[in-house]
């Protein structure tokens, strides 16, 4: 079935949801007027709709090809990224300065989740370009950035993040990589990195990597890995792409999912780079890019969260099964109550980690726009339950829609499968969803809690309003909110991070269920208490929220229940 980019749902959320109003009044980004953004989403989501997604089924079945040490892309996606890259796509939130719009994150967070809907595996490339031209932006050298950033941002080179070796995949102190100083300035780079997304292709002009490595005499661990810029051909002085660096495809990597997304494992062999940011500082140069990849990686999520709803609705609404309770229906399975149940918790759910997923994006554009403390630690705050919860979001709709079609779900041909396959690693690459659970936890909590329970105040302001309209939907709001803020103060006063960090899944989640009831209670706001909004919040508040008791449970129960079990014991 087609894609339908929800450009409708993005308006109502950024204007009655996540404050988007705010990031628009600012100095830094009053070109984002209203008319601006919906013609941004409106030519976006016509690209989506009509470029990327006929790609989603073709590239799953011609894979992109690896013939004679050169990556060959499945049919259609050099010319879809040319599509992005001539609609501006690439450089929405870049840097006027270098060519880039200068728009909010928040657009471009938009724009993330309807390239993902319509095409995962066309979506990779494009995000990876995002996040290099930030982490240029904040710390590469003025040429640097003149040279590389208006390239990029133009889809004439494509960027990829290297990071994992084989064997530093989240511990990245671990790995080994050497970048040996030379005569002019530049460095050689030796050593191997696997799992690199748009690792090489056969479109680009030239492939620039951002690679962590290890100076000679460094320090042990993440305190000694520094950040190079290594293009896969050195430009020339004049820009243009000049001698092939050494820099060599191994091979591609065969995947459950995105088969039309070349993961390289590349080999370093005496490369020339050149150094971004201080020595020994890498790992906080490559954060930048890493933390805006986080909420894209979400954004994939919550992408293919509402493509499988609407591919799943769209089989619901035709396919006729048995007898239906309704009197006078279609006989649709629609109409039969479990499939109503797994249909309307699927588009609750997809709401409230969209809600979420906007709210991050709108707390950065806030930082970059006043740079005030409060928005930076909310930004950060938000950022491990967006990328949490929206790729867990993304797994668990697309298995609900498969549920959905029954049998022809597990076969191929319905394409309901597609999605679950492609989405599943949105789990794990960019931190896996456990390490953002033990970030929030650790580092977000570090303040004593104190951003948290800013969050958790507005809550229950926002509870507290509601309260003569919406009794129903107030009150387990407020209730959840205020469980929630002793369950952070009680993993706040627990001194040994190890029973913190057994119960950091369940509390993450708790985050985002009583966050998803906040958001969906300002929508039954926002439309006047009554109507479609308000009763699919009634659906989230009713079956879905109640669920953060026992996660929250779960968050206070400590570690020693699980390492009371052996390893013998758990190999019994």
């Amino acid at each position: 079935m087609p894609y339908h980019a929800p450009v409708p749902e993005y308006r109502f959320l950024l204007d009655h949801v996540v404050d988007f109003p705010k990031v628009a009044a600012t100095d830094r980004f009053a070109e984002a007027a209203p008319d601006v953004v919906a013609a941004m989403l409106t030519e976006a989501g016509r690209v989506c709709e009509e470029v990327l997604a006929p790609l989603q089924r073709s590239g799953d079945t011609q894979p992109v090809r690896f013939e004679n040490g050169v990556v060959r892309l499945s049919p259609g996606f050099a010319e879809a990224y040319r599509a992005l890259s001539d609609g501006g796509f690439l450089r929405v939130s870049g840097p006027e300065a270098h060519g880039g719009l200068g728009l909010p994150i928040t657009v471009a967070t938009a724009l993330n989740e309807m390239m993902s809907g319509a095409c995962l595996a066309s979506q990779l490339s494009p995000l990876m370009a995002q996040g290099q031209i930030e982490a240029l932006d904040h710390h590469a050298p003025e040429w640097i950035k003149a040279l590389y950033i208006p390239k990029l941002a133009r889809g004439e080179w494509t960027a990829t993040m290297n990071l994992t070796e084989p064997q530093a995949g989240s511990d990245v102190g671990a790995a080994a990589t050497r970048a040996e100083p030379a005569d002019d300035g530049t460095y050689r780079l030796t050593g191997q990195k696997i799992y690199i997304t748009g690792g090489d292709n056969d479109f680009a002009d030239n492939v620039a990597h951002l690679v962590l490595a290890r100076l000679p005499d460094a320090p042990a661990g993440t305190k000694g890995i520094s950040l190079f810029l290594v293009p896969k051909y050195i430009p020339r002085e004049d820009g243009t792409p000049g001698a092939r660096n050494a820099i060599r495809v191994v091979g591609i990597e065969e995947k459950l999912g995105l088969h039309a997304s070349a993961t390289c494992t590349l080999a370093y062999e005496g490369a020339t780079g050149w150094l971004i940011g201080a020595p020994n500082k890498g790992m906080r140069c490559m954060f930048t890019m890493m933390n805006n990849a986080r909420l894209g990686v979400g954004m994939q999520g919550i992408g293919v969260a509402e493509a499988a709803y609407q591919h799943a609705l769209a089989y619901a609404l035709e396919r006729r099964q048995g007898a239906t309770p309704v009197e006078g229906g279609t006989g649709a399975i629609v109409e039969h109550a479990d499939v109503r149940r797994m249909l309307a918790t699927m588009k609750a759910e997809l709401f409230a980690a969209r809600a979420v997923a906007f709210a991050c994006a709108v707390a950065i554009d806030m930082e970059t726009a006043t740079g005030e403390t409060g928005w930076a630690a909310r930004a950060a705050l938000l950022t491990p339950v967006a990328k949490a919860f929206g790729t867990d979001t993304g797994r668990a709709l697309s298995d609900t829609g498969i549920q959905i079609y029954g049998g022809m779900g597990v076969i191929e041909e319905s394409g309901a499968a597609q999605y679950w396959r492609d989405v599943r690693v949105s789990a794990i690459y960019e931190g896996t969803n456990g390490i953002q659970a033990m970030d929030l936890v650790g580092r977000k909590l570090a303040d004593g809690g104190e951003a948290a329970q800013t969050l958790i105040d507005e809550i229950e302001a926002e509870a507290e309003a509601a309260r003569g309209d919406l009794p129903d939907l107030a009150g387990p709001v407020w209730q959840a909110a205020e469980e929630l803020r002793e369950a952070t103060e009680a993993l706040v006063a627990t001194g040994d991070l190890t029973d913190r960090f057994a119960g950091s899944v369940p509390y993450l989640r708790a985050v985002a269920r009583v966050l998803g009831g906040h958001y969906h209670l300002r929508a039954a706001r926002a439309e006047g208490g009554a109507g479609p909004r308000t009763a699919l919040a009634r659906v989230y508040v009713r079956r879905l929220l109640p669920e953060h008791a026992g996660l929250l449970a779960e968050a206070r129960a400590g570690g020693a229940d699980l390492y009371a079990l052996s390893d013998e014991d758990l190999a019994a």
